[in-house]
């Protein structure tokens, strides 16, 4: 039955080529063998990052910056934020900041990193926040455009809106 579906109809190479790299993609992404644990990561001291100061939860560690005074995003909302990402050597790889929109997603759909999804949900409208983002709730084994496979990520994050 080799290049059937269990209904009978044919699937190409390429399709099972195609799905067989997306699964591996999405084990990969959940794991990140070989990664240091963030409190063992050396962190640029521009970056202001003090674990200690930081709440943990299932590998992420978040502070707030500003508690905001607005909405409190929860899943299934969609959420406006401005962000910047660095590496933990305090390299920037990604930035959204006036006078760009921000960037927009829907709150536990997926749309966004793990890290994202957990450390975003609870924020209000007007809130900041740092999180360290370890590989395994970023982007696990894959590189990303400049960010190295298995890295770990710091991001501080402002709600603008919630919807």
């Amino acid at each position: 039955m080799r290049g059937r579906t269990h209904q009978g109809r044919h699937m190409s190479r390429r399709t099972l080529g195609l799905l067989a790299t997306i699964a591996s993609c999405a084990i990969a992404c959940r794991s990140a063998g070989g990664a240091a644990a963030v409190d063992q990561v050396a962190f640029a001291p521009g970056l202001g990052v003090d674990l200690s100061a930081m709440t943990a939860s299932s590998g992420l560690h978040y502070r707030d910056i500003v508690v905001g005074p607005g909405a409190q995003a929860r899943p299934g909302n969609v959420v406006s934020v401005y962000y910047t990402g660095w590496l933990t050597n305090g390299v920037p790889f990604d930035s959204t900041r006036p006078p760009e929109p921000p960037i927009r997603f829907t709150l536990g759909e997926g749309q966004v990193i793990r890290g994202w999804e957990r450390g975003v949900t609870g924020m209000r409208v007007g809130g900041q926040r740092q999180l360290v983002v370890p590989p395994t709730l970023g982007y696990g084994n894959q590189r990303v455009n400049s960010v190295p496979p298995r890295s770990t990520l710091v991001f501080t994050i402002e709600v603008v809106e919630v919807r």
